[in-house]
């Protein structure tokens, strides 16, 4: 296990880049950052020429890799990193310098365990793609199709682990010191974003979420998923058909190709809400450089290492609360916070209904130039502390991903209203699953269940519920020793050191 000395050094490493970035000052300037941990930012600053305007995306960009995806995970926590903050991180685009094909080659020869020119008859050298996890070839296969080849970076997983484990450590001191960083949990957002990127780092995940995701999607064929080549992909080389298309980030291209750009914006947005909403399993990384404008205004997508799922009963707590917001019936909303546990029983339902009314309505009819779900969101995480509200790990990615398609839908038709455009799929989606005849439905299905289940309910309970003295299983995480003074006064200053300096650097990373 890595020492504490060790995760200190990088820690300070990376707080030092930040400096320079300007991304520490929010801290100094944040009321609940404690004194102690303020004055080591301010030592880490000294000397460094800090902008007027912090930048928090190049500052990511320059610690690494994995910095790069930690700052995209951020992006999605503006109560802890603040809206500044996090509307910055959404900059980063995770481009790196190309490797060399040689060492791509000999990544491609290991991979799929023999030598590439068995399966293709041509891969271009210069890639289409460099990320901090992969490279992306385009090549030609035996039988001539035209394909994708993503090729892990050589070295990658040794240094995710290294950087995970020093955010792990870090998350672990900070809560240590607050009880509003308890709150707000960041060992549970580190967890989750060490295991999206473990299943970023295996790309027969990624194929299967894309085949899955596929599947899912037959009812919106304007949503074009590439399809695999399962012969030609291994857990570190991924493979799949090659996509002929506009990028969406490119508007005069797309306008010189005769498209309809409000159309494309529509067929984005309700390719999502049936992701989010009608199957619960989403592409969870729509920026514009994963998404391809196709003949016939059709929209295709890459990239499937980030997907999020929601399971039936956030998903209805999600298009009820959607719905009430679009509708205005803040009451019902703030109830339904109440039953999913998202607020905690001892507030008042109708002051957290009034709190609710000041987000959603200066949006109610206008359109997302002026008033956006980026916005709400911001809104919502505005009144998290007031209501004690604690942070819902499987709506990260979905908040994460509302943001990108709002961004991407306006840059197509910035007179688009998100509210409007989502309204017709929400209600008739409630009708379905919420409405009378689906609710006879789900009962015959639940009491039918029940009772081809009844010689396993006792057992079943008992293990659930374990008896009087008995724990029920918890989330694993990570064993970590916190830093404690005691001892004499030479352990008691080399450990002031390590848990200023790891609190200073991981608040820093959330900044």
């Amino acid at each position: 296990m890595t020492g504490s000395a060790t995760h200190i050094w990088r820690l300070l490493k990376w707080g030092r880049i930040l400096a320079r970035h300007g991304a520490l000052r929010g801290i100094e300037r944040d009321p609940n950052t404690p004194a102690a941990v303020r004055r080591i930012v301010r030592i880490a600053r000294i000397g460094a020429r800090v902008p007027a305007v912090p930048r928090y995306a190049d500052a990511f960009q320059a610690i690494g890799p994995a910095a790069i995806k930690l700052g995209q995970s951020l992006a999605t926590r503006p109560d802890i990193v603040g809206d500044d903050a996090a509307h910055d991180l959404l900059r980063l685009q995770d481009r790196l310098p190309a490797i060399p094909y040689e060492t791509i080659h000999e990544a491609l020869r290991a991979g799929l365990g023999r030598d590439p020119a068995v399966l293709f008859t041509q891969i271009q050298e210069t890639p289409v793609g460099a990320a901090s996890i992969a490279q992306v070839h385009r090549a030609v296969t035996t039988d001539g199709r035209q394909v994708a080849v993503k090729v892990l970076r050589p070295g990658v997983e040794d240094d995710f682990g290294r950087a995970i484990d020093t955010y792990q450590w870090a998350a672990a001191q900070l809560e240590a010191l607050s009880p509003e960083a308890r709150r707000l949990r960041p060992r549970l957002t580190i967890e989750n974003f060490r295991r999206w990127t473990l299943r970023e780092l295996n790309f027969r995940r990624e194929a299967a979420s894309a085949s899955e995701l596929a599947e899912a999607m037959t009812a919106e064929p304007d949503f074009v998923v590439p399809a695999i080549d399962w012969q030609r992909s291994t857990a570190k080389i991924l493979t799949t058909e090659w996509i002929d298309g506009i990028k969406l980030s490119d508007r005069p291209a797309l306008v010189a190709a005769g498209y309809d750009l409000p159309r494309l914006a529509e067929t984005l947005v309700r390719a999502f809400l049936r992701q989010a909403i009608a199957e619960g399993f989403f592409h969870a990384d729509m920026h514009q450089g994963n998404l391809f404008a196709m003949p016939g205004n059709r929209i295709a997508a890459i990239d499937f290492g980030i997907m999020g799922r929601i399971d039936r009963r956030a998903r209805v707590w999600l298009a009820e609360i959607l719905y009430g917001l679009i509708t205005g019936n803040y009451k019902r909303v703030a109830e339904i916070h109440f039953e999913a546990g998202y607020v905690p029983a001892h507030h008042n339902v109708a002051e957290f209904a009034t709190a609710l009314r000041a987000v959603g309505e200066p949006m109610r009819g206008l359109p997302v130039k002026d008033m956006s779900i980026g916005m709400m969101l911001d809104g919502l995480f505005s009144i998290t502390r007031d209501f004690d509200m604690v942070t819902q790990p499987h709506l990260l990615l979905l908040q994460k991903t509302m943001v990108m398609v709002e961004g991407v839908a306006t840059s197509l038709d910035p007179d688009i209203n998100l509210w409007d455009s989502a309204a017709p799929f929400v209600r008739e989606w409630i009708r379905t699953e919420l409405g009378p005849e689906a609710a006879i439905a789900d009962r015959l299905i639940l009491d039918f269940r029940t009772l081809a289940g009844l010689p396993e309910l006792v057992r079943r309970i008992e293990a659930r519920y374990p008896a009087p003295g008995g724990e029920p299983p918890a989330l694993p995480l990570q064993e970590v020793d916190i830093v404690r003074i005691g001892g004499g006064w030479r352990y008691a200053l080399v450990a002031a050191l390590a848990a200023a300096g790891g609190a200073a650097a991981t608040i820093a990373l959330l900044h």
